[in-house]
């Protein structure tokens, strides 16, 4: 009977043992990735990534809005329309489509079309509003520097303060606006070429509504990606700040 209330007790040793042991099993798919915050504020995961470098061109940020606001539309170059077999929707379909030689403007078509003068070969086509000399100069530094699609973060290097409208407003509509809402026929009847016509649609609400995607707003750049979040951050600033001409 001794040895049996030894065999007894010393089982349940084991048992226990066996039990807290389980409770410590690394099983690392379970595990959430997510680092705990421990303070009142909860963590900011969206602040991750390389910073971008000022004297880098960046295709998702800099040159696609760019292509998607006055190339990729119905009737030219999106998918459905593929006019000429070109296709200017994201990096693969530009790759694709052949217009562009990295480190060679002479043999890009892209850089040909967008600085020709005869109106039949130029692009965009008149009426369209054509491209800025600024945006002419971020196509072909882009391709200088290797037509790569190189990543960063733009929201690390983000500044909101003291945001003007020549300086950091215009640049913004120039490249993910303009291309529709310009011209002789804008897009809605909603024109982006002068100052008077964008304060119009910034007091309103419906600039910053359009942009940041809200509900009951239709989602602007057309057909394109939501403008990264420090752009959006910039316009609700100066919007704040008066959206002065300044």
């Amino acid at each position: 009977m001794r040895n049996f209330h030894i065999f007894y007790i010393l089982s349940v040793l084991v048992l226990g043992l066996s039990i807290s042991s389980c409770k410590h099993d690394p099983f690392l798919q379970d595990i959430d990735p997510t680092p705990i915050d421990t303070s009142d504020n909860p963590v900011d995961t969206t602040m991750q990534g390389t910073p971008c470098d000022p004297d880098l061109i960046y295709f998702e940020y800099d040159v696609l809005p760019i292509l998607i606001s006055n190339c990729a539309f119905s009737g030219c170059h999106n998918a459905a329309s593929a006019e000429d077999g070109v296709v200017l929707e994201s990096f693969q379909t530009v790759m694709n489509s052949d217009v562009v030689k990295a480190f060679d403007l002479g043999d890009s078509e892209m850089f040909e079309v967008i600085t020709e003068t005869d109106p039949d070969k130029k692009m965009p086509p008149p009426p369209e509003t054509p491209l800025t000399q600024e945006q002419i100069n971020i196509i072909s530094q882009w391709i200088l520097q290797g037509a790569d699609n190189l990543e960063c973060n733009p929201d690390l290097n983000c500044d909101t303060t003291d945001v003007s409208y020549a300086a950091v407003i215009r640049p913004i509509l120039d490249n993910t606006c303009v291309g529709c809402h310009g011209g002789s026929v804008p897009s809605g009847g909603i024109s982006f070429m002068t100052y008077a016509g964008v304060k119009a649609m910034a007091d309103s609400g419906q600039l910053l509504g359009a942009v940041n995607w809200d509900a009951g707003y239709s989602f602007m750049p057309q057909g394109g990606n939501k403008l990264p979040d420090c752009e959006i951050a910039q316009l609700k600033s100066w919007i704040d700040s008066g959206a002065l001409e300044n």
